[in-house]
């Protein structure tokens, strides 16, 4: 499939380099290339972040991806500066199996798990044996079952692995709740199946969930803190700084005042 000749033409410039030449007669800074998937982060950046950047003299250059892993591979391989999709938990476990060197230079708004309902306007509407669905990988539902003890429905073994719990770690279930774990792009459409459903961000986001209906939402924890990521050796550039910088201003705290509806938690850091 061939591609636009925007994207043939912007790829020839190495990425986090941009054309020196050009970049003195234009006034650019350079180029700063990311990788973009499905979801609100880097609908953020692109909303909120580059055109603070832009002001500045940087010039960027997209590309598309279908998963977070192939963003990170991209990523380790060069192909691609900076992406802003994934929590220092999945970033360290790429580095450990796929033998990478990215590193976080700051944390960016994150969208919390939450608790939500098709059926019900409360969590006093809990009921014996109501029925609730969560995600079926072991982080998010490890995310979502703490979020259900939030809500006082469960609780959880004091020893429980929190990046890793089960339903062999509840040990007090008094509602008898019927817990479906199951595929998380799955549980929208199912929803009005379950009393309760329980959901992550980018998922809420994806299958347009107003995030400011949820009857609970997350304590997110430090490793779960979405980051804007780059290669180790690139963390101390002109341009990473630029992204942090950019993150951390003035322009970028009242875009979030203006835009917030619910959606976004914001790293203490950033307020």
């Amino acid at each position: 499939m061939a591609l636009p000749a925007t994207l043939v033409l912007a790829s020839c410039t190495p990425p986090g380099e941009g054309d020196a030449s050009a970049g003195d007669d234009a006034g650019d800074r350079g180029e700063i290339a990311y990788s973009k998937s499905q979801g609100p982060y880097t609908e953020l950046f692109e909303d909120a972040i580059i055109p603070i950047l832009e002001e500045d003299g940087w010039t960027f250059r997209v590309e598309e991806v279908s998963e977070l892993l192939n963003a990170n591979i991209a990523l380790n391989d060069g192909d691609v500066d900076l992406n802003v999709e994934q929590h220092t938990a999945y970033m360290d476990d790429f580095n450990e199996n796929y033998d990478g060197d990215l590193v976080a230079i700051t944390s960016i708004p994150t969208v919390p798990a939450g608790l939500y309902s098709e059926n019900h306007d409360s969590l006093d509407d809990i009921t014996e044996g109501a029925t609730i669905a969560l995600p079926d990988d072991a982080a998010n539902a490890a995310r979502c079952y703490l979020v259900l003890e939030k809500a006082g429905w469960i609780e959880i073994d004091d020893d429980a692995d929190l990046g890793n719990i089960t339903q062999d770690d509840i040990v007090d279930n008094p509602y008898n709740l019927e817990l479906t774990e199951m595929k998380s792009l799955t549980i929208p459409s199912a929803a009005p199946d379950f009393d309760f459903y329980v959901l992550t961000g980018s998922i809420v986001y994806n299958a347009g969930i107003d995030a400011s209906t949820a009857l609970e939402t997350e304590d997110i924890l430090d490793h779960l803190v979405l980051k804007a990521v780059v290669k180790e050796e690139n963390q101390d550039t002109e341009w990473a700084q630029a992204v942090v910088d950019a993150y951390h201003s003035d322009e970028f705290k009242t875009y979030l005042d203006e835009n917030n509806d619910g959606l976004w938690w914001i790293p203490e850091e950033l307020q």
